[in-house]
């Protein structure tokens, strides 16, 4: 199973936290990490939103066609964020659009076994891959990518 992590991208200061829209910088991130997943991304992947503005706007970027995931809005636990990928069972790549620092939790708890506060940064992947071999689950990083490196 691959499950790509992408951190919504540069949003505005305000409240209500679920309302905050993405600034200019941040849909100039988004289309840049957009145009590369387009390239790499399998084409019946999976993709699952936080309910706040700045993650919808971001996904918006890739797709117009994604499911909006109460249970992964700010706040959310890790264990929320695998739950709603269906982790490690889904049958075909998930993408999920969301925040700091449950994104990072995930990120740490996959490869290193414990969660810890790993930052994505705004507008940022992580992209991990769970396969089978010789009988023994395995995890790696196949991505780490940010905007400005793309």
């Amino acid at each position: 199973m691959d499950l790509i992590l992408w951190r919504h991208a540069d949003a505005e200061d305000g409240t209500p936290d679920l309302a905050r829209a993405l600034t200019a910088k941040g849909h100039k991130q988004a289309a840049q990490m957009a145009r590369w997943l387009r390239q790499h991304l399998p084409e019946d992947t999976r993709v699952i939103v936080s309910p706040a503005r700045r993650a919808q706007e971001t996904a918006q970027a890739l797709v117009s066609d994604f499911e909006t995931v109460a249970g992964i809005a700010p706040g959310a636990t890790y264990e929320a964020v695998l739950t709603a990928a269906h982790w490690p069972r889904a049958r075909r790549a998930v993408l999920v659009v969301g925040h700091q620092p449950t994104l990072g939790e995930t990120v740490a708890a996959l490869i290193s076994g414990t969660p810890a506060e790993w930052l994505i940064k705004k507008g940022g992947i992580c992209w991990i891959a769970r396969r089978v071999r010789d009988g023994q689950a395995q995890v790696l990083l196949r991505a780490a990518m940010s905007p400005e490196l793309l």
